[in-house]
């Protein structure tokens, strides 16, 4: 499926970014760079002005009264809420029309590559240099931990444009399915929310679409992937594999890496274990804003996000941030 995006590739910004990405081994990033610093000025013109005006005029009773670090949180959960709607949005439909993404073999699932997919791809890498300069601009506010976990994703979301394994992004991406829920949850807390009816349908839903998208089908997809990247440490596409259109940016003697196949596998075994533990901690703290005992006022501070930070890739990597 070709590029989707209605912005087609600028010629001039095409040819400045070609040489640096022929030495970083990332053909494809030519072709979707604009698709990237889209999304990186989408999510800050979110940030700023949008949040601050929609939050003066939603609830300025609160947003006013807020100091300049919980302005900045608050302003960061309205963007995280935009990008999961709209990357979780797009990656479903790009997995349901793409029909030559739906139709790959493994060695396609490792070296394929298709417009829509990239598309997702550079969506999602936009969003990450937005949260790296927001981060490494409000260091005090966000910390040394939060400019990492920017730094690591927008890396490894970098290596989609070798391209590899770009037939996974969008089913990694919808581990946010559960992102929006989160946020909901977290304002929810700070509109003096804590244990209402409203709040425990949406914690409801929350611990529903964590446990199936990143317990269930997260798990199941990791695992084949697992599988794939294993059959392809230090081997070549087949000859009669380099015939698929899908197969345009590889050649005979691409290849998986040891390191390459090292990093991606032992991210995703990380971020897998911590979704088992953060599940659990997102219940305990989910029952506790429904123990009448156990509901003082200072309850209402506990933050779920605190405990359930950097889940996936764009996810909780902003539930980090306490208020």
């Amino acid at each position: 499926m070709r590029d989707p995006f209605p912005i087609k590739p600028v010629p001039w910004l095409v040819d400045l970014t070609q040489p640096w990405c022929n030495w970083l081994n990332l053909p494809t990033l030519p072709l979707h760079i604009h698709e990237v610093i889209f999304g990186a000025l989408l999510y800050s013109i979110v940030f700023y002005p949008v949040s601050p005006i929609l939050s003066r005029l939603l609830v300025p009773k609160y947003y006013t009264n807020l100091p300049r670090k919980r302005r900045l949180n608050w302003d960061a959960h309205v963007v995280s809420m935009v990008q999961s709607l709209l990357i979780n949005g797009l990656a479903i439909w790009v997995m349901s029309a793409d029909k030559e993404r739906n139709s790959m073999t493994w060695e396609e699932r490792i070296w394929g590559y298709t417009g829509a997919t990239s598309m997702i791809q550079a969506l999602a890498a936009g969003y990450f240099l937005w949260d790296l300069v927001v981060t490494s601009l409000n260091l005090d506010v966000f910390g040394l931990g939060t400019l990492a976990h920017a730094v690591a994703a927008l890396l490894v979301f970098s290596f989609g444009f070798r391209p590899f394994v770009n037939y996974y992004g969008c089913i990694f991406i919808l581990w946010e399915l559960s992102t929006p829920f989160l946020n909901i949850h977290w304002f929810m807390d700070k509109l003096d929310m804590t244990g209402s009816r409203p709040q425990l349908y949406n914690g409801m839903l929350l611990l529903s679409t964590f446990f199936s998208c990143r317990l269930v089908y997260g798990t199941y997809q990791s695992a084949k992937v697992f599988g794939d990247i294993g059959t392809a440490i230090n081997s070549s596409p087949s000859v009669s594999s380099l015939n698929s259109t899908a197969m345009e940016f590889a050649t005979g003697t691409s290849t998986v890496p040891l390191w390459l196949g090292a990093i991606y596998l032992a991210s995703n075994l990380t971020l897998n274990g911590l979704n088992f533990f953060w599940f659990i901690m997102m219940i305990k703290a989910v029952r506790k804003r429904f123990e009448p005992e156990k509901r003082p006022q200072e309850q209402a501070e506990v933050d779920i996000s605190s405990t359930t930070s950097g889940v996936s890739s764009g996810e909780m990597k902003l539930h980090r941030r306490k208020a």
